[in-house]
């Protein structure tokens, strides 16, 4: 089985989402040590669709907004500035202690002190994302969309987000869009909500065209068989990720593309980067290499979004982990969640390890 992608289209990428910002102190401190933060907008769905947009791609964004925030403003601003257009209800705040953007408060870590997360997500205004609220015969069948791409931090962030997920994939399936669903598991999200989350993560996968994850994401969100969270080391457990890869291929035949990140910690500064795809019964794979990392956090967002393009491209599937590889460590490169790529050359350039000066 192939990917096949709608020929009439008006956006090439859809990705549903809750924004929020990200504040992360100056210097490679940490976040108790410093009086000084950069703030960013972020979201997981959005850096994925970062590479599709800065490098030409019609990319759309479905997401919440809290009605007159200035956070709201600084959200559509970057979006704009991503060259993403937008569409979303403006919630009122209702006080206060009403609704608001989530905040992700996080340091980059430096050497051998780790980088720190905190999300405060509280009064999230993204929890109340609803179908409803977006017309989507309108986005689907005669816009058009070439790919959808969902998230399991959105369809784990609330049992209306589930639903709001669910609805999309059924959608988009109908309409001849292609589904593509990073498992993205975290432990917090699901507590208390196993069953129902296990449920959910089922049909949507059931649904998708390419799933993507990691041994702990197949694992804990679909119960597919994998190798053991902190045995022996990734480049020795290629067999066991391929055999989890084709466990999941037995459960979910309908996909048609599985892809799997690697990667192990030297330092904050320095990761071992891999990954393997399979597609129509083969291997694709790219060997575990070092690369430098300025902030880790967006690294597995920037190779979904380098592969969820170099299929929009229509490039061979043996260059598929080769951009998606590269577009993850050009994320780790930059100080936004997000690659900025400035055309298909930068990344190229990190898969061929050269790094000399364009002039």
């Amino acid at each position: 089985m192939s990917l096949k992608l709608r020929k009439e289209f008006k956006y090439s990428l859809v990705v549903p989402t809750s924004m929020g910002v990200r504040i992360t102190p100056v210097n490679s401190q940490p976040v108790q040590s410093t009086n000084m933060f950069q703030m960013q907008a972020t979201s997981a769905e959005t850096n994925v669709a970062s590479i599709s947009s800065y490098l030409g791609l019609p990319v759309k964004v479905l997401t919440n907004f809290v009605k007159g925030s200035p956070i709201a403003s600084f959200i559509k601003a970057n979006l704009r500035a991503r060259n993403m257009e937008y569409e979303g209800p403006e919630v009122p705040q209702g006080g206060p202690w009403g609704y608001r953007h989530q905040f992700n408060i996080a340091d980059s870590g430096f050497g051998l002190r780790g980088p720190r997360v905190h999300n405060d997500r509280a009064g999230e205004v993204g929890r109340v994302l609803n179908v409803k609220d977006f017309d989507l015969e309108r986005l689907f069948m005669k816009d058009g969309v070439q790919i959808v791409h969902l998230s399991g931090l959105i369809a784990a962030l609330s049992h209306e987000t589930s639903e709001f997920c669910l609805e999309i994939a059924r959608f988009a399936k109908k309409h001849g869009t292609v589904i593509s669903f990073d498992l993205n598991y975290r432990a917090s999200f699901w507590e208390g909500r196993e069953d129902e989350l296990r449920k959910a993560f089922t049909e949507i996968a059931s649904l998708s065209d390419i799933l993507i994850g990691n041994e702990e994401d197949y694992q804990l969100c679909l119960g597919v068989q994998g190798p053991a969270a902190g045995g022996e080391n990734i480049e020795d457990a290629i067999g066991a990720f391929k055999g989890m890869i084709l466990n999941a291929n037995r459960a979910f035949p309908n996909v048609k593309v599985f892809a799997n990140t690697l990667r192990e910690v030297i330092s904050a500064n320095e990761h071992l980067w891999g990954a393997i795809v399979y597609e129509n019964e083969r291997w694709h794979e790219a060997p575990l290499r070092t690369i430098n990392v300025i902030d880790r956090i967006g690294g597995g967002d920037g190779f979904v979004g380098g592969l969820l393009y170099s299929i929009l491209k229509g490039m061979d599937p043996e260059k598929w982990i080769q951009f998606a590889w590269a577009s993850g460590a050009l994320a780790t490169t930059f100080l936004t969640d997000y690659a900025q790529p400035a055309d298909e050359n930068v990344i190229w350039s990190i898969w061929e390890g050269n790094a000399r000066v364009k002039r």
